[in-house]
């Protein structure tokens, strides 16, 4: 059960600074297998461990609706999460992750509203299970996702020698929030289109209805893991739209400070290869789950790293 910020509980003693980022890079490397070997590509120790506490903080957003006490999970619950939010960007944290998550706050312009904007997007979950159209599910993605790029961007930073040129010395630096939203939500409709089958299973359908039709597929079709010509150019239309806000979140990632570029470009990279390998298990995300191997994973890296340095 949520603690209300002047809940007694708040008078115990919770962990050092320290310990608590421990506590976050645990639940990063637990969870985060793609997230978390970028993180480690960046140099400065201080904002990756800023970002293993707003991925730890982000992770306990999202068990409460898809976690194991999601069956109690209630909007009052949420409601409930915000206040604890607001204590935490007041400077008083209540749990032992809230520690680092206070101690971000101090060394980044870390802004509440994207924290709020994913609890409201908890909210949709506890709501909705089908999206009729792609508008309503981009609205989602953001919420869920797209709020990570803003978060992820505050804490990368952005490149101020980029522009040198004397008539630009007046110009503000270029902050590439508009691609840092499509990278999230790319990396979400990934990540929807490889858990179909575990969505369809908890009775969520995440692909538009709209999509659904324009293919004459239906929602029985996917309860019933149906992978015929119908849903393999239905997968397909998604990977084409998918790849597409990729391509926008590509042409931002050169904005960033040098250092958090070869992380950000190993993240799209490998995030995008989910999508290949859905391809290359002929579109049947019922019965076999797409993964990068870390193999692979490792051979990324000297794309990801050439693309840092040159584009």
């Amino acid at each position: 059960m949520l603690q209300l910020p002047d809940s007694p509980s708040c008078m115990k003693k919770l962990a050092s600074v320290e310990d608590s980022y421990e506590l976050c890079r645990q639940i990063t490397a637990k969870y985060a297998k793609t997230f978390y070997p970028g993180t480690l590509l960046m140099k400065e120790a201080k904002r990756r461990r800023a970002m293993w506490a707003i991925y730890a903080w982000c992770r306990r957003t999202d068990e409460l609706v898809d976690g194991p006490a999601a069956a109690i999970t209630t909007l009052e619950t949420l409601d409930r999460w915000e206040q604890h939010l607001e204590s935490v960007f007041a400077g008083h944290p209540l749990e032992d992750y809230d520690v680092a998550l206070v101690d971000a706050l101090q060394n980044f312009p870390l802004e509440i509203q994207p924290f709020r904007d994913m609890i409201a997007g908890q909210r949709m979950d506890l709501c909705w299970s089908r999206y009729k159209t792609f508008e309503e599910l981009h609205l989602y993605c953001y919420r869920v996702a797209g709020t990570v790029g803003l978060m992820s961007t505050a804490v990368m930073g952005v490149d101020t020698t980029r522009d040198t040129a004397a008539w630009n010395q007046d110009k503000e630096p270029y902050i590439p929030t508009d691609e840092a939203i499509a990278l999230g939500i790319a990396s979400q409709l990934t990540n929807i289109l490889r858990d179909v089958g575990e969505d369809a299973r908890r009775g969520r359908i995440y692909i538009p209805l709209e999509d659904l039709a324009k293919f004459n597929y239906t929602e029985q079709d996917l309860f019933n893991g149906v992978v015929d010509d119908r849903w393999r150019e239905l997968v397909r239309f998604q990977i084409r739209r998918t790849r597409e806000i990729y391509a926008k979140a590509e042409k931002g990632i050169s904005y960033l400070a040098p250092s958090a570029r070869l992380p950000v470009w190993s993240a799209l990279i490998l995030y995008s290869q989910i999508l290949d390998r859905i391809e290359r298990n002929q579109y049947d995300v019922f019965r076999q789950r797409a993964y990068v191997p870390n193999l692979q994973k490792l051979c990324s890296l000297p794309t990801a790293l050439l693309r840092a340095q040159v584009l």
